[in-house]
Parts: C-alpha cells; sequence; structure tokens
C-alpha cells in the first residue's frame, strides 16, 4: 500500500489511514497501520532494526482521514501530554443521515464502554464508569438525495472517548452514512433520548433517517479525520495537518451537488 504521508520530521510522522485498514493488529489479522509505517520505515533504510513508533490518534476500523504517529518514545510522552491536555485539537467531516436543525452546536453525553460488546453507550451521568463525552459540530451543508436527506458536518472532538462520535451522533438521531454499529437497527444506538441534537446537548424527539446497512457499507462509514493542529513540542511552532475526505458517502454529496 502506497502511504499518503501527510507530514513528517524526526520525531514524528502523519498518514492517512484508508477505510477498513486497522490502526493496530486485531482479531481481523489484516495487515495494520503500525505494521505498514513500520515497514515503510524500515524499507526507506532508516533504521537497521524494528522501528520505534507509537500511534498518538486512533482511529476506528471503519473510519480513514489522518493518524498522527511518535517515532521515539520521548516524543510519544510529550505528544501523549498535549493531548491528555486537550491541546491538539481534532477535527473530523461527517455525512449524517437527516437533517440537522442548528447550525452549529454541542452535544454533552456520558458514554460507558461495554468491553465485551465493543461498543459505547450513553448513560445517565453518575453511572458507574461512564466519562463525559463531549463534542462541537458546525453544518456545512444539507442535501436531499435519492437516499434521503443529509447533513454534512464539521466536527470537532473535545474529548476521546471510544466510537465517541459514531455513538453521540447517532443517539441525537442522526447516525453516520454506512454505520452498521450505531445506526437505526443495533441497539447500541436507541437510547431513551434519541432526538436532535440542541446547542446546549439536549435532544428532542426526532428520530433520523435509515441507517444505510448494506454489507456494501461494512468497511467504511462517512467520518474522516480531516485536521489536526497543535504546537510541536520541541519547536513550539503550529503543526497544521490537513486533508480533505473522500471516500463513497462524500462522492455521494459530490455527485448531489458538486459545488459543496
Amino acid at each position: 500500500m502506497k502511504l499518503d504521508i501527510v507530514y513528517e520530521d524526526e520525531y514524528m510522522m502523519a498518514v492517512v489511514k484508508p477505510y477498513g485498514v486497522p490502526a493496530q493488529a486485531d482479531h481481523s489479522n489484516r495487515e495494520d497501520m503500525i505494521s505498514i509505517v513500520k515497514n515503510e520505515i524500515f524499507d526507506r533504510g532508516d533504521t537497521d532494526g524494528e522501528p520505534y513508533l507509537a500511534v498518538i490518534n486512533r482511529l476506528d476500523r471503519p473510519v480513514s482521514g489522518i493518524m498522527l504517529f511518535a517515532k521515539t518514545e520521548e516524543a510519544a510522552a510529550k505528544l501523549s501530554d498535549l493531548l491528555q491536555d486537550h491541546k491538539i485539537e481534532k477535527s473530523y467531516q461527517a455525512v449524517v443521515r437527516g437533517e440537522v436543525p442548528e447550525d452549529e452546536g454541542t452535544l454533552t453525553d456520558w458514554l460507558l464502554f461495554d468491553k465485551k460488546e465493543n461498543v459505547s453507550r450513553i448513560v445517565p451521568e453518575g453511572t458507574k464508569g461512564a466519562k463525559k463525552a463531549q463534542l462541537s459540530y458546525e453544518v456545512l451543508d444539507i442535501i436531499d438525495t435519492d437516499e434521503g436527506t443529509f447533513t454534512y458536518l464539521l466536527v470537532h472532538l473535545l474529548t476521546g472517548r471510544h466510537h465517541q462520535i459514531r455513538c453521540q451522533l447517532s443517539h441525537a438521531g442522526y447516525p453516520i452514512w454506512g454505520d452498521m454499529k450505531y445506526g437505526p437497527g443495533a441497539k447500541e444506538s436507541k437510547g431513551k433520548n434519541s432526538g436532535k441534537p440542541g446547542n446546549d446537548g439536549k435532544h428532542s424527539g426526532k428520530q433520523g433517517g435509515k441507517g444505510g446497512r448494506g454489507k456494501k457499507h461494512a468497511s467504511e462509514i462517512g467520518l474522516y479525520s480531516t485536521r489536526i493542529t497543535f504546537a510541536h513540542p520541541y519547536t513550539g511552532e503550529e503543526v497544521f495537518l490537513h486533508r480533505e475526505p473522500e471516500g463513497a458517502a462524500f462522492e455521494l454529496l459530490d455527485a448531489m451537488d458538486p459545488d459543496w
């Protein structure tokens, strides 16, 4: 696989993860991004032994976009500290079903990770083990298609929880295109408060549209890691990583509205 390298220096490397490729080794036994990037570094002759590589931002298997890796242990620690202190800004572009009525808003929920089922569920605040999840969004476009109405969103991730964007948007009534795990019909997405997201993160009562659950969408959903911004941990200069989204969901929008 030819890597799309977004940024690289002696401390870090950012590349585009394709849809369907695991971020790291999993039960699928497919080649994962850590192995792919390590092989790239080794094949270039940058190191005699196995390269050091640490994932800074993980992406779900059906999600594409920018992944950031540290190339040294010290850089991994510094970047992890920036991430922990919310000093790494991460933005995604998403295609969701239904019409999001507000131009912008914030969703705040409490997520509980079910390790056995590998899903996150929204639960009442105070639930044992639950963690606060927050994101903000901006509506970029609303498009009517033969498959229904879609909203094109720019999502700013304010916390980093397991499957956070997928879970929160689905619970709000706007499942991500192609997401079989959290789309309609999946038990995880049927929260009692499912409805429109308001600017305060509360929900009123409107359900989103159909969920795009066909097998052809199993390895790809309409979610793309489009932008990462942070101060370089060694130089202090701003690092701006950016790629425009690609994939079937975004091609659908392009076909219906070439000007978006």
